[in-house]
């Protein structure tokens, strides 16, 4: 889930720095999800921000992949990254904290949600997907924190988020975050009814779901054709979008078009269609 269109002030970690960690357990959530539960290693130097906190994650493709990496990403680090061979070189993407918790049974504990498309038994699933269906206990990886970019400005207390299945973590992560007297609503956009989860939200947060009714429906339309119908409130609102870029930006742009202030809202393409 590659980020692009990014506007928002983001908050950064204390440190970003490479962390070691390793699968704990997996996970299959529903017909377009999987779990993965990392812990162990540097799991400990790991500081939980809550909202929508995000990370590169570096899967291995060989035995000592992950001994090359740099202990920061930075653009000098990265290009350095990019020379290291494909038969070697870890699997880079960007994932939302699902949720942490401090006190699991083996230490703290970090859940990861992976979107499911195609199989990894038929090789029709990405790489990321594939690790995610066939990870075992035991099995490294790599994070790097990136922060948090859900930021509205002080004393915002109504919020709209819209997300597709892509972003359904981080909308997970923000709605547990969001203080109790939060009112507003929240938009997620799924593949099928079977890929609904509990999620934790105010109670003045209304939540819809939305599910696609067709395989090959425009993933991200649904959610914004939703969202556009919404009347605006009449009083000030963050407006958070992730997603596929086209709803990111669509909306993003029908928010500004509307007189939202651009600082009002935070947008990102995770993904192109």
């Amino acid at each position: 889930m590659a980020r692009s269109n990014l506007n928002t002030s983001r908050i950064k970690p204390r440190t970003s720095e490479l962390l070691i960690l390793q699968v704990l357990r997996r996970a299959r959530l529903s017909p377009h999800f999987a779990r993965v539960t990392l812990g162990a290693g540097d799991v400990n130097r790991f500081v939980p921000m809550g909202y929508d906190q995000w990370f590169r994650l570096f899967l291995p493709v060989a035995a000592d992949s992950l001994a090359r990496l740099p202990d920061r990403l930075t653009t000098l680090s990265y290009a350095k990254f990019l020379t290291i061979s494909k038969t070697s070189r870890p699997v880079l993407r960007n994932y939302s904290v699902r949720a942490h918790r401090p006190d699991g049974p083996e230490g703290p504990e970090i859940d990861v949600d992976f979107v499911l498309h195609g199989s990894a038994a038929d090789g029709t699933a990405g790489p990321a997907a594939t690790w995610a269906e066939t990870c075992a206990p035991g099995d490294s990886v790599a994070i790097i924190d990136e922060g948090v970019g859900f930021n509205p400005p002080p004393g915002t207390r109504r919020v709209v988020l819209v997300a597709d299945e892509s972003g359904l973590p981080a909308m997970a992560g923000i709605l547990a975050s969001l203080p109790p007297d939060t009112v507003g609503h929240a938009l997620a956009e799924i593949p099928a009814p079977e890929d609904r989860q509990p999620l934790d939200a105010p109670d003045g947060v209304e939540v819809t779901w939305l599910v696609r009714e067709s395989h090959t429906a425009a993933p991200g339309a649904l959610a914004l054709e939703a969202a556009r119908a919404l009347p605006l409130p009449g009083e000030p609102f963050y407006g958070w979008v992730v997603g596929e870029s086209g709803l990111a930006t669509g909306l993003r742009r029908h928010w500004v078009r509307g007189g939202v202030p651009k600082e009002h809202i935070m947008f990102c393409g995770y993904w192109r269609r």
